[in-house]
This record gives structure tokens, sequence and C-alpha cells, in this order.
């Protein structure tokens, strides 16, 4: 069995056994170096994966009813999050933009086949409202939310709203803070990580989580790990300990 049908496998048992209906089942996949990065500097794109492993993003694309990034992402890399390099499905494209920052020239506003959803908060929608911005929906369905206390679009009430929306699987690919915010919530349920042989010294992927102790840390078990050309792809479904706020 290949290294994406391993994956694939074990993707759809896990979705499978995900008793929670009030929200969907969450993936996080990115690539990153050895020593964690994800980027040279935040807001800096840069490639990391190689083919196949470009292949297997697309695949796991595939596999889930929607894929999520926040704007960061969005005005960094401008990417499609469409299934290109696989055979498959293109998944329903979220953005996280709490401030409606969706630039014009932005490649989402043009998916060819789904509009894409741009989760903002009450607060975002009214000041985008008062600048009279006649475009700032061109090609994308916004939905205001309320924010949490950091003015962020609240990831909890994001996922009812999804999973009301028809999705059942979301694939989060980034940015940094997006990955993070996720873990400190408690919402990703499975994991699938890029390992790439480079130092880089760079942008992380997770930052604080505001854990005190190991006990507490987001664990991955069991941990499955393959090769996939010149890339370690580990992967496995996230439990989390008592003191994760």
């Amino acid at each position: 069995m290949t290294p994406n049908q391993k994956i694939e496998q074990w993707l759809t048992t896990a979705k499978h056994s995900f008793s929670t209906a009030e929200r969907p089942f969450v993936t996080l996949s990115y690539a990153q170096s050895l020593d964690g990065s994800i980027a040279l500097r935040c807001d800096e794109p840069l490639a990391l994966s190689g083919r196949q492993s470009l292949q297997l993003t697309h695949q796991l694309r595939s596999l889930h009813d929607g894929i999520l990034v926040g704007i960061g992402t969005v005005i960094s890399d401008n990417p499609q999050l469409t299934v290109r390099h696989w055979e498959g499905v293109n998944p329903q494209p979220i953005v996280l933009d709490s401030k409606l920052r969706m630039p014009i020239t932005a490649r989402l506003r043009h998916s060819p086949d789904k509009t894409c959803w741009v989760l903002t908060t009450c607060e975002g929608e009214n000041a985008r409202e008062s600048e009279s911005d006649l475009d700032h929906s061109q090609g994308l369905e916004i939905t205001a939310l309320e924010g949490n206390a950091d003015g962020r679009v609240c990831l909890e009430g994001a996922l009812k709203l999804l999973r009301q929306k028809g999705i059942t699987s979301l694939m989060v690919e980034g940015g940094a803070a997006v990955i993070t915010a996720f873990l400190k919530a408690q919402l990703a349920d499975a994991i699938v990580i890029t390992l790439v042989p480079k130092l880089v010294g760079g942008y992380k992927a997770v930052n604080d989580l505001g854990v005190s102790s190991k006990a507490a840390l987001p664990a991955i078990s069991p941990l499955f790990s393959s090769p996939l050309g010149d890339d370690l792809v580990v992967w496995g479904q996230l439990s989390y300990g008592d003191g994760l706020q």
C-alpha cells in the first residue's frame, strides 16, 4: 500500500468514527522544515513541499468538503485551494477574514466552480460598509459572525455555521495564526504534516498555545509516518490533555 493510500484509508476511518454533529471533522495539514518553519518570514511565502508531497496535499483537499485558510495566507500566497494535482472534486474554499481585507486581485474570487465563503466579524463588515467599497463582495459570499475577545472570528461559531451549511469535514491549511488558534481551542481532530529535510530558521507553524505543563500539550496518537519522495509525512489523530484552554 502506498503512503497516499495509507493516509486516505486512515483519514476515511477517522472521519467515519467522528461522532460530533455540531461541527465538521477538522484536519490540520501543512508543510514545514525540520525546525518547524513554514516560511522565512511572516507574510512571505516559501514553497517547501516536493512534487509528491504537493500531490498529497491536493489528494487531501479532495477528501474534505471544505478547505479553510486565514486572510494572511490569501494576501501572501494568493492560493486557489483547488484540486489540480490529483483526481477529485474541489472543496469549498473558506477564508477567515475578521477585517474584510480580501484583495480584489485574490484568485479565490474567481474559483472555477464554487463561490468563496468569507467569514468575518460584525465589526469588520460594518467598517467595510462605512467605506462604501462596492467591490468588496465581488465573487464572495460574506457572512458576519460575532468576534471573540481578540476581535477575530470565533472558531466555535464558524464551525457550527459550516456544519449547518453541509460541511462535514474541513481541511485547515494555515497560516500559523489559524493553525495555532485551532489547537488552542481544541478544535483540530487530525493532523498531516509534511516534514521537509531543510533548516529554515524562519516563521513557525505553531506559536504559543498557552500551555503550562507537558501533560496539557496536544498529542498525536497513534503517530504514523512514511517517506514521500524527499520528504517525510507524519500523521495521526489529535488528543488534548487537561488544562489546555
